[in-house]
């Protein structure tokens, strides 16, 4: 799992939601959504400004954790098997 660590990092420098979205230029909305968690798809130029904004390097914004069940399996012959080919 993809974690977005951006609530943590805003707390430890005392930034709001809304400094980071003036300081940035992107909207309000997309700051809160990558607040909370809830997008799929990021911007990759968002995390640029991000990071410049929050003088940070970008493992300190995202990070992966892994599931307890591989997602990903991979058979004798070494094909892969995803749950996406079921």
């Amino acid at each position: 799992m993809i974690r977005i660590l951006l609530s943590t990092k805003l707390g430890e420098l005392r930034w709001t939601q809304a400094d980071l979205a003036r300081a940035t230029g992107i909207r309000p909305n997309t700051i809160n959504e990558l607040y909370h968690e809830l997008v799929e798809r990021v911007n990759l130029k968002h995390l640029d400004l991000i990071c410049e904004a929050l003088n940070c390097k970008l493992d300190e914004l995202i990070v992966r954790e892994p599931d307890g069940k591989p997602n990903i399996v991979h058979t004798r012959n070494g094909s892969l098997i995803s749950p996406l080919d079921k």
